[in-house]
């Protein structure tokens, strides 16, 4: 479940309340032999949904304006999540440009790995930081709150977790090089950390319920016109195949309350559906590369009348 600007929506949060959070409390709950009787605290959100509500279940929304001095992850845990996740991207990134430049691949460009960064790449690097994040690190993030629970924590505090997730990325930028990554800098990576630390406004919340699904479809048949093949894969075959696929995969991820068992099929589905994917950009690729004097065709030369000597020009102004 996501949207275009990564934010949480009152429609992701009712889907999540209701098809993921329950089933797996009641499934949790069943095997412990305890009965179905939960408190669900939130922070106040402005997207997330009030009207949440579940016989057993007792929904509390924390005092606004709090977040940063009673939640233990906002301590300085979700930071340097955020810097190891970065980390890792740059890290997959430098080593996509390898694989290129072993393979002697000349398609290869930044905007086309963009393109097949998906979802499941997206979990891949958040596996891996969770996995860097240390006991250690969580436990130190209550320290403001609750210090007599807090051990030696010496190197695994999440500033400095922060702060050597920091400078690896700088580096990995420097490898990567060219504009934007050569030049970068500590004070670049801090800011993208907090590119998405400010709230929601009402116009961003309006924003965020437009439904994406018209600009898809808008984009596609844009790029499907003109096609210059008329058989086999085609730019507008292999378009309509992958729409296909995104479409399977979100009836699945609506309809099947088990999400591990649906997250594991979509995964599978885009390893699958990988080569045609990437058949496809290359496809766009050639179509925008295209000489633009194809979609001319050479105008005929309308023929030129013979000039007129000067006497008949003074006979015909005599006439008149």
């Amino acid at each position: 479940m996501h949207n275009q600007k990564a934010w949480i929506t009152k429609m992701l949060t009712s889907n999540w309340f209701h098809q993921c959070f329950i089933p797996q409390v009641s499934q949790y709950l069943l095997e412990k032999g305890l009965p179905f009787k939960i408190l669900l605290l939130m922070d106040n959100a402005g997207g997330h949904a009030t009207d949440l509500s579940r016989e057993g279940v007792q929904v509390e929304f924390l005092p606004p304006n709090t977040t940063s001095l009673i939640q233990p992850m906002d301590q300085g845990v979700i930071r340097a999540f955020k810097a190891l996740y970065t980390k890792n991207t740059l890290a997959d990134l430098v080593a996509c440009v390898d694989a290129a430049q072993d393979d002697e691949d000349e398609d290869f460009n930044l905007k086309a790995y963009w393109r097949q960064y998906t979802i499941a790449t997206c979990l891949q690097n958040i596996q891996k930081a969770l996995q860097e994040m240390k006991p250690a690190t969580v436990n130190a993030s209550w320290k403001k709150l609750w210090p007599d629970i807090v051990y030696d924590d010496k190197g695994f505090t999440p500033s400095e977790i922060q702060h050597s997730a920091i400078r690896k990325s700088v580096q990995l930028a420097a490898i990567i090089g060219g504009d934007g990554f050569g030049d970068m800098t500590t004070e670049d990576v801090d800011e993208l950390l907090d590119c998405h630390s400010q709230p929601l406004t009402d116009a961003d919340l309006e924003d965020l319920t437009k439904s994406a699904s018209e600009e898809e479809s808008e984009g596609t048949q844009e790029e499907t016109q003109e096609n210059v093949e008329e058989t086999g894969l085609t730019l507008e075959r292999l378009a309509k195949f992958c729409n296909h696929m995104k479409e399977a995969k979100e009836m699945l991820q609506e309809w099947d309350e088990d999400m591990v068992r649906s997250m594991q099929f979509c995964n599978k589905v885009d390893d699958i559906t990988t080569p045609y994917r990437m058949l496809l950009d290359r496809k766009k690729k050639q179509r925008q590369q295209l000489p633009i004097t194809m979609f001319f065709q050479p105008r005929k030369k309308e023929p030129v009348p013979p000039a007129s000597t000067p006497s008949e020009e003074i006979e015909e102004v005599e006439e008149t």
